[in-house]
């Protein structure tokens, strides 16, 4: 038996088969965009109406609590809990900051969305760069189930598709960063009413945040469905 008998196939026939998997498992299906989600919207619905950041926290941290426990119940994957939690632990830290700073309870409000601004323009530098460098992210998720995680770049029309693929993935974040970054920037610098800041922000990260991560998700299908890339696991040298 030749080495290149003794990969295990890919369970998948195609590169867009193989896309449309890695990144439903990624993103964790609308219930990881759920529970990922839902502990920010509680925080922002609980602080706005009573400008009490440690109920905020406390009854985000009792939502991913319940998340926590229903997965551990099913036998699921913790995966998006740990990441909703870690996410808020980060914000509580960037509230500590702002709390010994002097800053008042709006001004920690705001400080708890910092961290995602950040999170979304790093993640955007990074897809994007990795694409305009040719070498996209979404191809290295073809590599990790072919068996070699840099075979499928000397195919130039798979580089070609996860480039494209890749830079579909970043735009929500890229368009998140272009219009939360300036009103946090504006609140902050009391240009802007704070607590109208934090209002707008969370609008913006909720309401329209997940619309824009649908379209790109309905961006990316559509594009997955115009072609079907044959996918090959590495052959022996």
């Amino acid at each position: 038996m030749s080495e290149n008998e003794t990969h295990e196939a890919p369970t998948v026939a195609t590169v867009e088969a193989l896309v449309r998997s890695q990144m439903s498992t990624a993103l964790g299906g609308r219930r990881g965009m759920i529970e990922a989600g839902v502990p920010g919207i509680l925080f922002t619905a609980v602080w706005l109406p009573t400008k009490d950041v440690q109920l905020a926290l406390i009854l985000s941290l009792v939502a991913v609590g319940v998340a926590a426990v229903l997965r551990l119940r099913e036998r699921g994957p913790l995966q998006y809990v740990f990441n909703a939690l870690f996410s808020i632990g980060i914000g509580f830290v960037f509230i500590r900051i702002a709390a010994s700073s002097g800053g008042s309870e709006s001004d920690q409000a705001l400080a708890f969305f910092l961290p995602g601004i950040i999170y979304s323009l790093v993640y955007t530098v990074l897809l994007v760069g990795s694409a305009v460098a040719g070498w996209p992210v979404v191809g290295f998720m073809v590599g990790s189930v072919t068996g070699d995680p840099t075979a499928w770049h000397h195919d130039k029309q798979i580089v070609k598709l996860c480039s494209r693929l890749t830079v579909l993935l970043a735009a929500p974040g890229a368009v998140g960063v272009l219009l939360q970054g300036p009103v946090w920037v504006l609140g902050w610098r009391d240009v802007i009413d704070v607590e109208v800041a934090v209002a707008v922000i969370a609008g913006l990260r909720y309401g329209l945040g997940w619309p824009l991560r649908i379209a790109s998700w309905s961006a990316m299908i559509w594009l997955l469905a115009r072609n079907a890339t044959p996918l090959e696991s590495p052959t022996a040298t």
